[in-house]
């Protein structure tokens, strides 16, 4: 009988995060359901036979009280989805501060650092470890430069950039740490609270590549970019 895999998603409590719990939970997974909101967290849990994990992944305090009672309750983590995220700003570029770029990075690059720092024990003690950092194609250098994809014509340097800050962090982390199986995904233009429902896509059908990297156990793709069609230039 296959060992059910213990897994966390971060900012699970709406859109893509939700979506990505629930069809974890459907294939057999035990997932946390990380939220900074206790409530939230607690109703989409209950809704869908996830874990409530309370985690604010702009603190250091909360990620390491997330950790330790994962630890006490399970002992190790076999698949983190580091999906929580802001879309931050849209002032125009000339109008853009320092603080306004501090408040995108610190969920959406900071927070993906303090995240693995605190899991990776429980990560290393996992089974086939895997991490998923849910990027996006507007981190990506090639995309954005690309006049035949919509991505180009986009100026929001807070975003984009904490996306391809990420991407990088994939790379280096996948360099780090060669057991443990990290990717980034793209789950396209989705219609959730960060693009106020304007994206084109389902949290269903952007999910999917989330779940499929998060749920492979024969695929030892590390260090990649992906998405539903296959890999993402950087």
């Amino acid at each position: 009988m296959t060992e059910t895999r213990i897994t966390l998603v971060t900012g699970a409590n709406k859109g893509l995060g939700l979506q990505t719990a629930r069809s974890l939970v459907a294939a057999g997974h035990t997932v946390y359901l990380g939220a900074r909101d206790a409530r939230r967290g607690q109703e989409a849990a209950s809704a869908i036979g996830a874990r409530p994990l309370l985690l604010d992944v702009t603190s250091d305090e909360s990620v390491a009280a997330a950790a330790a009672l994962v630890e006490r309750e399970s002992g190790r983590l076999d698949v983190l989805v580091n999906n929580a995220g802001v879309g931050g700003t849209y002032k125009e570029a000339n109008e853009i501060t320092a603080a306004d770029m501090i408040e995108v990075y610190d969920t959406n690059v900071f927070g993906v650092v303090r995240v693995m720092r605190a899991f990776l024990p429980l990560l290393l003690a996992g089974k086939r470890p895997a991490v998923v950092n849910v990027s996006s194609g507007m981190g990506s250098l090639a995309v954005t430069s690309d006049p035949d994809r919509f991505e180009s014509a986009l100026v929001l340097p807070a975003y984009t950039s904490s996306k391809t800050a990420l991407n990088m962090l994939t790379s280096q982390y996948a360099k780090a740490f060669p057991g443990i199986r990290i990717n980034a995904v793209d789950p396209g233009f989705t219609a959730t609270d960060i693009n106020g429902h304007q994206g084109t896509r389902t949290v269903e059908e952007g999910a999917e590549i989330i779940v499929r990297t998060a749920a492979a156990v024969t695929d030892d793709t590390t260090g990649g970019f992906l998405d539903s069609r296959g890999v993402v230039p950087w």
